[in-house]
């Protein structure tokens, strides 16, 4: 592909000629963990949809992050199996709902991320449009300690007690948890508890990254909704359909130091989830030469 992409004007992105499209439009949303919180006034402010706090279910069977159930599948595929349980337990056509995840930043490696996705489902258009966010700004993390100050430090370290703690004897497979832990009293006896049952006399402690249990990750939920909604008000210029959204990156910016072509993108492509219209947008705001840190000839 040649490297001379043109830059053309962002047909329909970010236009809000498919916002009135869910105006005053049920949206079931099935959570067990506060995030109607920060999901809720996003949608109420950009689409005008009414979302449909669903009970009912309990979301924790398709997988939680204490572990002791995996989650089966994908991180997409665990919220859309959430999605169409909310849909099939409110009665309704449109669906929402989130799913999280943590692992090493993709660029870096070296520090925590969380990765979130909210998963809108159209039944009448035969739509499902996908927000993301992501975010280094976590603190999921953990320790193994036989000391309580070492656990103090740790805990006013990650933000106790506004984010909450879960503890554990021996270490982070143990299945004698305790979730859930808001105040000083409550992690000093689970601690003690822990240590007691402990045959190391260490415990395992850890971040509760449950949405309702930690501030941080409900702000990366928010997040995810503001993309949700950028992409639903984006309509399709050739079949006015919502979600018109970057779908690949054309790669080929070239290093500085040897000119060979990296995988740093030239541009954007943005398509359609239903017909087969792309364009390409080049990228303005970026350097015109990588790093050679950033190139796989230099930095194999």
């Amino acid at each position: 592909m040649s490297t001379e992409i043109p830059s053309l004007p962002l047909n329909g992105i970010g236009a809000a000629g498919t916002a009135g499209r869910y105006e005053n439009r049920p949206v079931a949303f099935l959570t067990q963990h506060g995030k109607e919180r920060v999901v809720e006034p996003v949608l109420a402010s950009g689409l005008e949809c009414h979302v449909e706090l669903v009970r009912g279910f309990d979301t924790d069977q398709l997988g939680t992050f204490t572990r002791e159930i995996p989650r089966a599948g994908t991180q997409l595929e665990a919220a859309r199996a959430k999605a169409r349980e909310g849909m099939r337990l409110a009665g309704c056509s449109l669906g929402l709902a989130s799913e999280g995840s943590f692992g090493p930043d993709p660029m870096i490696g070296f520090f925590p991320w969380n990765l979130e996705m909210l998963v809108w489902i159209d039944d009448d258009l035969e739509l499902e449009v996908v927000g993301v966010a992501g975010s280094r700004n976590t603190n999921f993390t953990h320790l193994s300690s036989a000391g309580w100050e070492e656990v103090t430090k740790f805990a006013e370290l990650i933000g106790f007690p506004e984010h909450q703690l879960i503890v554990r004897p021996v270490d982070e497979d143990d299945p004698r948890v305790r979730k859930g832990l808001a105040d000083w009293d409550s992690l000093r006896q689970a601690f003690e508890s822990a240590q007691e049952q402990s045959e190391t006399g260490r415990v395992f402690v850890e971040t509760d990254m449950r949405a309702h249990a930690n501030p941080k990750r409900m702000s990366v939920i928010g997040e995810a909704a503001e993309d949700l909604v950028k992409k639903l008000r984006s309509a399709c210029p050739q079949c006015h359909l919502p979600g018109f959204a970057r779908v690949e990156a054309v790669p080929g910016r070239r290093c500085e130091a040897c000119g060979c072509a990296t995988d740093a993108p030239l541009a954007w492509v943005f398509g359609c989830l239903k017909c087969p219209y792309r364009e390409n947008h080049r990228l303005e705001d970026v350097p015109k030469y990588v790093s050679p840190a950033e190139c796989p000839r230099c930095n194999p």
